[in-house]
């Protein structure tokens, strides 16, 4: 068979990179005397050559052999080590770099990046040692086993059809699940990372992924009893409100992702609006009162400032089960009363939930919209404001209400007039 001299030179030549580039880093934690680890740059940079050899030759059992001795050679290695360290790292990244000269063969940028990979994470060893014995909680190793487990084990279990006409199914259910507890994870990452009126911020945003109204409701209170000002805690709720856009087009998505479509625009226009109104409001709040906020309110169902949790699972599951139910209700009613059901059900279920109410919207329609299937939707949303500023008014008293009535309604109505000109 004709050799492509470039081509196989290209091959040898990103192996050599490959390998040079990791075995810099094993040489500079190589050591010296007798407890020195036994590869070091050039180990590691023969190494991925010898791999690149041998899959030029196209021999099967070279490149098999070939993983056996490199194989063999790490694991007397690391029988022989005498150092204090036991760790099979280094002989764990020997095997993969010949590999990488393997994969070379086949594709150069996989191999690159791969290799490149390899080098970051075995140079950020101290880093990564300390985020996971140190900087890691423990609820939050718990919480991240259990996302990890919904997302690659449950999820593709499910089946994915839909018990009863286009609502009720499994598959669109575990999935709405496991992006609440994502966002709730990011959310809470990032709380974790800020002080004060930035915690106060990223609480709520986390909190409102579970309940918009239960979070206003909560900072309300803080009011009430004084224990925050209304302005900073009227930031916080109107902030609370742009997880409640977002949500809304993580319904979308899950439920009938037609509406993203539509939805897209006025929902990112809205969440914007209401970021930015609550941040305003968070940043004028006096200094006496984010002192005393501290990091941020306890948000019923989710971790404080001590707590270690990324999410409330039980919080996460309720809203889920609420949104499968009402998405029934509604159903229901539809298929009951036609589109007189569909706009009466969505009402009442939008005065406790938005989110179920839309994902009702949502799964009522099908495939092709029209300008009526924004109705029901515009109307949930007034009403939805509505039920939250009586909640604010009731919670939180006079003070706290004009301060997040006026940003709470802008933003809705803001996201009303874009629907009803985009539908």
């Amino acid at each position: 068979m004709p050799i492509d001299l470039a081509a196989s030179a290209a091959v040898l030549a990103t192996a050599l990179g490959c390998g040079l580039l990791i075995g810099i880093e094993r040489e500079r934690r190589k050591g010296t005397g007798p407890g020195r680890a036994f590869a070091g740059l050039r180990t590691f940079a023969l190494t991925c050559v010898v791999g690149a050899v041998a899959a030029l030759t196209g021999l099967a059992g070279l490149m098999v052999a070939g993983a056996l001795l490199v194989a063999g050679l790490a694991g007397v290695a690391y029988w022989r080590d005498r150092s204090e360290d036991p760790g099979a790292t280094t002989e764990i990244a020997l095997l993969l770099t010949y590999l990488i000269g393997v994969l070379c063969v086949w594709s150069l940028p996989l191999a690159a990046a791969i290799a490149v990979g390899l080098t970051a994470l075995l140079a950020g060893r101290e880093p990564l040692h300390r985020f996971a014995n140190h900087w890691l909680s423990h609820g939050e190793v718990r919480d991240g086993i259990i996302l990890a487990a919904l997302v690659l084990m449950a999820l593709p279990l499910v089946p994915n059809r839909p018990f009863w006409g286009p609502v009720l199914n499994p598959y669109l259910i575990v999935q709405l699940l496991a992006l609440l507890l994502a966002v709730q994870s990011v959310a809470h990452l990032c709380r974790r990372l800020l002080q004060a009126r930035e915690a106060v911020a990223f609480s709520a945003l986390a909190s409102g992924f579970v309940s918009s109204t239960a979070t206003i409701a909560t900072m309300g209170l803080a009011v009430r009893e004084g224990r925050s000002g209304a302005r900073l805690m009227a930031g916080g709720g109107l902030v609370s409100c742009v997880s409640t856009q977002v949500q809304i087009l993580l319904v979308a998505a899950a439920v009938q992702p037609v509406w993203v479509t539509v939805l897209w625009m006025p929902t990112l226009v809205g969440a914007f609006m209401a970021a930015a109104w609550g941040w305003w409001l968070l940043q004028g709040a006096p200094a006496e009162a984010v002192d005393g906020a501290g990091s941020s309110p306890r948000i019923e169902g989710l971790p404080g400032e001590t707590g270690d949790r990324m999410f409330s699972l039980q919080g996460a599951a309720l809203v889920v089960v609420l949104l499968s139910a009402i998405q029934a209700l509604v159903h229901g009613l539809d298929l009951w009363l036609g589109e007189a059901g569909l706009i009466g059900g969505t009402m009442i279920a939008s005065l406790a939930d938005l989110h179920a109410a839309m994902a009702a919207v949502f799964a009522s329609s099908g495939a092709d919209l029209s300008s009526n299937d924004a109705v029901p939707v515009m109307l949930a949303l007034a009403v939805h404001a509505g039920s939250k500023s009586v909640t604010a008014g009731l919670v939180g008293g006079r003070r706290y209400l004009l301060w997040l009535a006026p940003g709470l309604w802008a933003h809705t109505l803001l996201v009303i007039i874009l629907l009803a000109w985009v539908a």
